[in-house]
This record gives structure tokens, sequence and C-alpha cells, in this order.
């Protein structure tokens, strides 16, 4: 069993390995599923047969030692080295690769199903959502508010409560699902939603859109223009850069495509039913359902509602909006 341990522990770590230098494509939902299969099989292996061979072995040696005792006693002989604790010790032991995996089953299977149905972190790796969320921030991600989901399928068993316009929602990437995207949800199933001239309008009515002071980019080292938008019982802020055009450059050809109308102006899409129309609040430098379309309910992971860390700015801790 050690050799055959040795084996699946290298096969985990090599596909770690090889994931981290880029070799090939990860799944952290499929692998954290698999240990936890592995593991828990090992933790099975442990309770009801490796652990009780290990405490008959113990008996065995016990009942070896009174024994030998009972015998030296008849023959006169009361001074006997009794101290058997080492050796009892050494039989009960757990063998390493049954801590290596039985033993950390309950660890894994609290991260898998904390992960997989309650709350997942994420760290923010672009700018598309500046100023909401920064590059670094280390935000959770509620996997219950939309259903719950079973985990590596995505498939929804319980429902729960729907996208709303507003929500900063992260979804697998319509074009690539083993990627995960955070946008702002800016329409739901039968909105016709319009971004032209760089405004937003919903089923004919146009936002709110309040300037505010200009945002300073501290990566980019440049200001930008920022606003304050609302929709529905949400506001936020967003940045518009004046430098870039309204023309949306570069669409995909994606599934529903005919529901958009496309002009030097920007975007008009129609919601298909059971999809949903996502917009990076950093307007002008976010790929987008502009770009590459609905994103469907099938693909929804969870809602974003707290960024718990960034080391780089402490400040940052608190509730997203």
């Amino acid at each position: 069993m050690s050799t055959l341990t040795a084996l699946v522990l290298a096969v985990f770590v090599g596909y770690g390995g090889a994931w981290y230098l880029g070799m090939v494509e990860g799944n952290f939902s499929l692998l954290l599923f698999l240990a936890t299969v592995v593991t828990g099989l090992y933790w099975l292996a442990e309770k009801f047969y490796f652990w009780p061979q290990r405490r008959q072995a113990a008996a065995r040696l016990e009942s070896q030692r009174v024994e030998r005792h009972a015998q030296l006693a008849a023959q006169g002989i009361t001074q006997v080295d009794s101290d058997m604790h080492d050796a009892h010790a050494k039989v009960l032991q757990q063998p390493w690769w049954l801590d290596w995996t039985a033993g950390l089953f309950p660890v894994i299977v609290v991260v898998f199903l904390l992960r997989s149905f309650l709350f997942e972190p994420f760290k923010i790796p672009s700018g598309s959502m500046i100023p909401t969320m920064l590059v670094g921030d280390l935000i959770l991600v509620n996997k219950f508010h939309y259903g719950v989901r079973l985990p590596v399928i995505n498939l929804k068993v319980i429902d729960n409560n729907s996208p709303q316009r507003g929500d900063v929602m992260v979804f697998r990437y319509p074009p690539k699902p083993s990627l995960d995207y955070i946008k702002r949800v800016v329409g739901v199933p039968g909105d016709e939603v319009a971004y032209l001239n760089k405004k937003l309008s919903i089923n004919g009515k146009a936002l709110s859109k309040v300037p505010m002071p200009d945002f300073f980019d501290e990566d980019a080292l440049r200001y930008a223009k920022q606003f304050q938008e609302t929709t529905g019982n949400r506001t936020y802020r967003l940045l518009n850069d004046a430098d870039r055009p309204a023309f949306i450059a570069g669409a995909d050809q994606f599934p529903w495509r005919d529901n958009c109308r496309y002009s030097s102006e920007g975007v008009v899409c129609k919601v298909p039913e059971g999809h949903y129309f996502m917009m990076g609040d950093n307007r002008d430098n976010s790929l987008d359902s502009r770009y590459w379309g609905f994103v469907p309910e099938a693909n929804i992971v969870g809602k974003a509602f707290f960024v718990w860390m960034n080391f780089g700015n402490l400040k940052r801790i608190g509730r997203i909006d």
C-alpha cells in the first residue's frame, strides 16, 4: 500500500506542479473533489480495517506479555522487565501513507464542503472591475445565494435567489467554461440593454449617471473619469476613458448574437431567457457581454459580497457594492 500511495500522491503533486507551471489547464474544483474521494477511501479503510488490525496486533502483544510473565513467575522469577510501552505504541502507530491520506481527510472534506456549497475565495486578476474591485483584492463569493449547485458539474439542485441588476457575480466564462470571470449584472432575462455613447439604458430607461471626482489608477498612473450609476436599489461607481471610442470593436460570433445590434454608437441587446448580460465597471477596459455574449444561467458560480484581504492596501477590506 505504501508504494501505491506514493504513486497516487506523486500524481497529485505532478498535476499541481504542471498546472502551476502552465503546462496543463487546471481545474481546482475537480482536483479538490478527487482529493476528497481518495482521502475518504483511505479514511474508511483506516477506520474499518487498518486501525482494527493494529489494535488486534497490540492486544496480541499484551497477551504475550502476560503469558510470558506468568511462565516466569511459575519458575520463581519475579524481576521482569515489563516496559512494553514503546513496542505497544509502535504497533498502534499510523504509517506515513495513512497519515498523509486518511489523516488529511477531515481537513480536505471541510474545505470541499465550504468551498462547494457556502463560500469560495477568489483573487481579482485584472482591472476590469475598477473602481469597485482592484487588482489583488481577495474576495469571498456566496455559493448558495443563487441556489445550491453540485460541485464540478455545477448543476443546480436547490433554487434560491435570481441574479438582480447591479449584482457583482462570478460565473464561468462562456467561451471557455474552465475560467471564472467576475462582472456586474446589468441585464436579466427579457431586458433590452442599450449601451450607446457610453450611456447605459435598460428597457428604454437611461440609468442615472452622476459625475464624481476623477479616479487615480495607481497601477496605470493615470486619471480616469469616474461616475456613480444606479440601477434598482444598487448604486456603484464606474470609469470611462474619454480617449476610447463608443464603438464595440472585435465582437465575437456568440450564441444569440442576432439579439444584438452593433453600431458606431455602441450596442443594443435583447437578453434571451435563461441568460444574463454582464459588464465590467471599468467600462472601456472590460471584455464582457458586449464582446462575447450572454451568460447562461448554468454558468453562474455565485455572488461576490466581501473583500477579505488586499495585502497591498488593508483599507480595501469590506463589503462589495
